[in-house]
């Protein structure tokens, strides 16, 4: 996806909302998660709020939707570059700012070797150096899908994570730190319905095209974003337009992130204008699995909350892919990742836990980390270089949650509506 429609569609607030009883005053608490997810107003969803925790750490952040930088003052950032930087590989960024930014390499001369495992030239996914681990994009069970969501959190995604609740189904979501920071209560509803949190980066450029400490900013203030918000620490992510060489991998290995990438690519991000596209895309997946392709390990389809009809997507598709995959999981419940956050207290199953119980619930209820708006202070690829693209309820799988949201969905009818809503 190409970063001017990926800002056009963030204009565009496409929604799935519902039809249910008009909602009470309570339905309208904008000061917690609990409150916050109860509307399925778009027009309310996607109108600005005002979240102390963040308001008040304003200064302690980059700009939204800015290139991140190592702000000055900010000695704990700095520390952990110093800590850092003699790991990072000497290699030049990719192209010049500020075309590169958007994925304009045009001019770029580079070694048709791909010495530097550059994914959007190559779509190379294992590191030409030691000690970096590969990319994650395949999975290491057979006929699994590794489910997940970028460039939320989405202001309007509550009917749609009300349906995924419906579905008992758990996701990885990748977060992006200016989208938290603008809707943080949003953010906290996947810690309450036990979604996986990775990172995003902070302003969704191509990452490749930054220096050193942008690269190492742009993920470290994510990191810092969804710990003051959410409460809890990723330790995966994946980069926008799967934009990645060996050196942003040593920036990301240096902080603890694992990278998730992916083998298929619906391409969502394109819009109700490619619809026969995506849904062919899915349909290609779906054929895929039926005919066996994922018979000794699983894979990880590209998807987003980017709109409604990037969501509506995903509820076309999601009884499809229930039935041709033996589990729609989280990337860290197929990856035997029982500890998502740095954070203790927050669990994921083991698949085979997972799979042998025929449900996610193998934890304690307050062990899943459901965030309720007290925290506080916790803090797509072608020769060219050009693009950077390449169940059941039983089978959905991860750490128990409370279930409290889906009530208001339970009773609804879905409807595809389009409203477009200024962010």
């Amino acid at each position: 996806m190409r970063l001017s429609s990926f800002f056009a569609l963030r204009l565009t607030s496409l929604v799935i909302s519902a039809l249910s009883l008009p909602p009470s005053a309570s339905a309208q608490d904008r000061t917690t998660e609990q409150g916050e997810a109860q509307i399925l107003d778009p027009t309310v969803e996607c109108s600005p709020y005002q979240y102390p925790p963040v308001d008040n750490a304003q200064s302690n952040f980059p700009s939204s939707w800015t290139v991140a930088t190592i702000l000055p003052g900010d000695s704990a950032a700095q520390a952990k570059y110093q800590s850092i930087e003699s790991l990072i590989l000497d290699i030049p960024p990719k192209g010049k700012q500020p075309g590169a930014l958007t994925g304009n390499f045009a001019g770029v001369t580079y070694d048709s070797n791909d010495p530097d495992c550059w994914w959007t030239y190559s779509m190379c996914t294992s590191p030409n150096v030691s000690g970096i681990p590969n990319d994650i994009a395949e999975l290491p069970e057979p006929n699994i899908l590794g489910y997940g969501f970028d460039d939320g959190p989405n202001c309007s995604h509550n009917a749609f994570y009300d349906y995924l609740l419906s579905k008992d189904q758990k996701a990885t979501v990748f977060y992006i730190g200016s989208n938290v920071q603008q809707f943080p209560l949003e953010a906290q509803r996947a810690l309450t319905d036990g979604h996986e949190i990775c990172v995003h980066t902070w302003s969704h450029h191509y990452m490749t095209s930054l220096t050193n400490e942008q690269a190492f900013a742009e993920l470290w203030y994510t990191m810092q974003m969804i710990k003051l918000v959410v409460g809890v620490t990723p330790t995966c992510w994946r980069p926008p337009y799967g934009d990645i060489d060996d050196r942003i991998r040593t920036i990301a290995d240096a902080l603890d992130l694992t990278t998730i990438m992916w083998q298929y690519d619906s391409d969502d991000w394109r819009g109700i204008g490619s619809e026969t596209e995506v849904d062919n895309n899915y349909m290609n997946l779906i054929t895929a699995a039926q005919n066996g392709t994922f018979s000794t390990s699983g894979t990880i389809m590209l998807t987003h909350e980017l709109t409604n009809f990037t969501m509506s997507e995903a509820v076309k598709f999601y009884d499809q892919l229930a039935s041709a995959f033996s589990y729609l999981v989280p990337v860290g419940v197929a990856l035997n990742v029982t500890a998502p956050y740095v954070e203790d207290g927050y669990t994921l199953p083991t698949f085979a836990e997972f799979s042998g119980s025929g449900s996610g619930d193998t934890s304690d209820p307050s062990a899943s980390g459901s965030s309720d708006g007290s925290v506080t202070n916790g803090t797509s690829g072608s020769t060219s270089a050009t693009s950077g693209n390449s169940t059941n309820a039983s089978n959905s799988g991860a750490a128990k949650v409370s279930f409290g949201h889906v009530g208001s969905f339970a009773s609804a009818v879905v409807l595809i509506a389009g409203v477009q809503f200024m962010l």
